[in-house]
């Protein structure tokens, strides 16, 4: 079975909602839509207080000669305001207030249950997908949001030769990939062969770990049936597999070199099962991104569900869906336990990162005392970059940032494997992080002082 060579761990997988099928959440009474919904400079607002919007209305534009995407509006009604909100980061960001009246949809979406495949428009260029990938404001639906338009045209001298499709979801809790592939196994595929053609290559792609043996055995019979130029590929049920640089390695047995290196630096474009569904409905379907597969869940909750939520649906609506919050102390998780961020509140929107709401009771959330490091070297051993992280962890507490620096802290990928593993319980995952966000600013800093 493969998987990749370094590192890795195995938490319990919990995938409690696993069985429940998709089902459309409640619209809120107000959506809140925050302008920053992917990686790069928010979008700007095009809509004023008073205006009227349906379903898939533009109400924010890319930010001009930045890294920035569309944001479409997921409710018909009335713009109540332009403010800010606390998103899942926990940080205010601009958001666009919609009171919603109705459910009404802009015409040009076609909302039919017919599927369209590639066939259907021969006439389709790999520009022509691209720039509706762009217009529809499509961005990376695992978690971080990088504009998929960006990550289809990459620079000239890097030649792609395959799409590999991120369908592993190996952090514990979540399922909405795993429902998404079962319910929508058709329009996933077209929606790769879609990417494929976007990114001139000839073959694809589908990592899916083996704890989702009906996806893997769905898929790979329509593969096999009417898709012969993409390949399921079984994977060790291994955390954190998901990562870009652990899913190349898996699939296609190369290593991606450190920052600033990318997949494609190895022939690799690496996108989510959930983009490669918005894709089929942004390109044949000409509907925006505006609504996407949440899973909430958690051991305390009372019907651990998987949701098809517009985006900027309050989080509470969908816990109150499941039953409510349990009795007594709750951490709410913003995706899953190993990456996921505490939420400020649970009015915090549904965005087009939001892969999960978990719940963890108090006792389940609370960490162990942090005791010394006893030097036992589990979290050099479970670290996927090959990486030192009680060193890193160690320095950064120290703030010795060209040490952290030197020693490739910018290649962590965050995946909380280290501090899963680490015997002392120790911090090493936050002290990481507050490590490599210096580290970064110092690099930038240097690379503007060098422009002027």
């Amino acid at each position: 079975m493969k998987t990749f060579r370094k590192g890795g761990v195995h938490p319990a997988e919990n995938k409690l909602s696993a069985a429940e099928p998709i089902k459309k959440a409640e619209l809120p009474k107000v959506a809140v839509f925050p302008m920053s919904q992917h990686i790069g400079a928010p979008a700007v607002p095009v809509v004023q207080k008073g205006d009227k919007v349906k379903v898939g209305t533009l109400i924010g534009k890319p930010a001009e000669k930045a890294l920035s995407t569309s944001i479409f509006s997921s409710v018909s009604g009335t713009v109540l305001k332009i403010d800010t909100v606390v998103d899942a980061s926990g940080y205010q960001k601009p958001a666009v207030y919609i009171t919603v009246e109705g459910d009404e949809w802009e015409e040009s979406i076609d909302r039919s249950e017919e599927l369209l495949k590639i066939q259907n428009k021969p006439e389709l260029t790999s520009e022509q997908i691209i720039e509706k990938v762009k217009d529809a404001g499509i961005v990376g639906m695992g978690g971080a949001c990088f504009p998929t338009h960006v990550k289809l045209m990459p620079p000239p001298q890097f030649k792609p030769e395959w799409v590999i499709i991120n369908a592993v979801e190996c952090e514990p809790y979540l399922t909405s990939d795993h429902r998404l592939m079962l319910e929508k196994p058709d329009e996933i595929l077209v929606g790769v062969e879609l990417l494929m053609k976007a990114a001139q290559v000839t073959k694809g792609f589908i990592g899916i770990e083996e704890n989702k043996p009906d996806a893997i055995k769905l898929l790979t019979e329509k593969c096999v049936a009417e898709h012969p130029n993409i390949e399921v590929v079984p994977l060790k049920t291994k955390y954190p597999q998901g990562g870009e640089k652990q899913l190349v390695d898996a699939v296609v047995h190369r290593q991606v070199p450190a920052p600033p290196a990318l997949p494609v630096s190895v022939g690799a474009i690496i996108l989510n099962v959930g983009t490669a569904f918005a894709v089929y409905e942004a390109v044949m379907k000409n509907k925006p991104l505006f609504e996407r597969v949440v899973t909430v869940t958690g051991k305390e909750l009372k019907q651990p569900s998987n949701f098809l939520a517009r985006m900027g649906t309050p989080m509470s609506l969908l816990i109150e869906a499941c039953g409510g919050l349990p009795e007594g102390e709750s951490k709410v998780i913003g995706g899953g336990p190993m990456m996921g961020k505490a939420l400020i509140n649970t009015e915090v929107p549904i965005c087009k990162g939001s892969s999960g709401v978990l719940i963890m009771s108090g006792k389940e959330a609370r960490r162990g005392e942090i005791q010394p490091c006893i030097r036992c070297a589990k979290c050099v051993s479970a670290c996927p970059m090959g990486l030192e992280p009680y060193l890193l962890a160690t320095c950064s507490g120290k703030k010795m940032w060209e040490k952290v620096e030197g020693e490739d802290i910018t290649s962590c990928i965050e995946c909380g494997s280290c501090q899963f593993t680490c015997p002392s319980n120790r911090p090493l995952l936050d002290l990481i992080r507050v490590g490599k966000q210096t580290v970064i600013g110092n690099i930038r800093a240097r690379q503007n002082s060098a422009k002027k």
